[in-house]
């Protein structure tokens, strides 16, 4: 009876964290992990690795319902995710390393730091519901890295990705994120398609559904054969993680770009604020 009680609790978890991370494009492990860590007593690796399963889980969810309501940018998601997949492959090879050295508390205090980096950014554009449309620099043009998407009043808004460069760079930085840390890297990956390549918020936090998905699998392909994927914990938050995201699937549409960034900030803030509490051995 109390593996069943640990089981349901799990699921539920996994169902707001299913929403949280389809609203935000984080991924549901924006919630599972701390709940898992501080909650249960999980070790790290373990809900590092649960988390990864709860970010294929909203991915594969909410990834095709974005593909059919063309929120979703496949052209750009797959050009950044030709980063994101080697960086995700190094973040878990070197979590795996440093969990055997008990050197991860010192990584984790640097992800919270650069986490609330990037709040004033978001801030300084939040008055802001559609950017204007951006000027593509010469791969932009070359790979046709455009598209338009229809908004909440009808009207097609249309879009074209500006600065590739920087935006490779952060990807791949997401794709060590998510590798390290289990979470999805979906907030470094929203800020470089809004911030960089100049997409929609709704376009952005869309397609980074559809590549997180992407991104945890390489990760989780590490942590599998270290033997950090516990099915027991794994399997429950993945079912919960399904049920939520594709609650959150349905609302997105109808929501206004300055609205979903509001639910952006403080998730980032929230994680920003664990993982620095949880390196310092607070939390």
């Amino acid at each position: 009876m109390e593996l069943l009680a640990l089981v349901l609790l799990v699921i539920l978890t996994g169902i707001a964290a299913g929403l949280v991370g389809s609203l935000t494009g984080l991924g549901g492990a924006v919630v599972v992990i701390p709940v898992l860590l501080i909650g249960f007593g999980t070790p790290f690796p373990i809900a590092a690795g649960a988390g990864l399963v709860t970010v294929l889980a909203t991915s594969s969810t909410t990834g095709a319902v974005y593909v059919r309501d063309r929120l979703s940018d496949l052209r750009i998601g797959m050009f950044l995710e030709i980063v994101t997949v080697p960086g995700a492959l190094v973040g878990a090879t070197l979590t795996v390393f440093l969990t055997h050295a008990d050197l991860d508390r010192a990584l984790l205090i640097a992800l919270g730091a650069v986490l609330l980096a990037t709040i004033p950014g978001v801030l300084r554009r939040r008055h802001t519901d559609a950017l204007p449309v951006g000027e593509p620099d010469a791969r932009s043009a070359r790979l046709g890295l455009e598209g338009s998407y229809v908004d909440e009043t009808g009207r097609s808004v249309p879009y074209r990705a500006a600065r590739t460069d920087p935006a490779l760079g952060v990807a791949f930085g997401a794709g060590v994120v998510s590798g390290a840390f289990g979470i999805g890297g979906g907030v470094f990956k929203v800020l470089a398609m809004e911030r960089y390549l100049r997409l929609p918020m709704k376009v952005a936090t869309a397609t980074s559904n559809f590549m997180i998905g992407v991104t945890a699998a390489a990760g989780a392909g590490v942590f599998l054969a270290a033997g950090y994927i516990d099915p027991y914990v794994a399997a429950p938050a993945a079912i919960g993680t399904t049920a939520g995201a594709l609650i959150g699937s349905r609302i997105l549409p109808g929501l206004r770009n300055q609205t979903v960034r509001y639910l952006f900030l403080p998730v980032i803030a929230a994680l920003a604020l664990e993982t620095i509490l949880r390196g310092l051995g607070v939390a």
